[in-house]
């Protein structure tokens, strides 16, 4: 068995890197269930450079087209997802 130094042992570790701007929070995220979507939700990119691929991504994905989703969008995505339901 082999020991490495404390200072070592960071070089065999994976890099984990916590991204803020994800696919859940952009108004390019289409879910497929919008009332309760969270970060492992599928769903498709809308976004109009995006779209001809069809892109099925979870909400925890990013890109760099990212753009906010407003609160607005959000509550007319799960008013019409209600809706559908009814």
């Amino acid at each position: 068995m082999t020991t490495t130094a404390a200072g070592d042992t960071t070089k065999t570790l994976k890099r984990i890197t916590w991204q803020s701007e994800n696919c859940l929070s952009c108004m390019w995220f289409s879910p497929s269930d919008p009332i309760n979507a969270d970060i492992l939700t599928n769903g498709r990119c809308v976004h109009s450079e995006l779209n001809k691929f069809n892109l099925i991504i979870t909400g925890r994905d990013w890109c760099n087209l990212f753009d906010e989703i407003p609160q607005e969008q959000i509550d007319q995505m799960q008013e019409k997802a209600m809706q559908s339901e009814q």
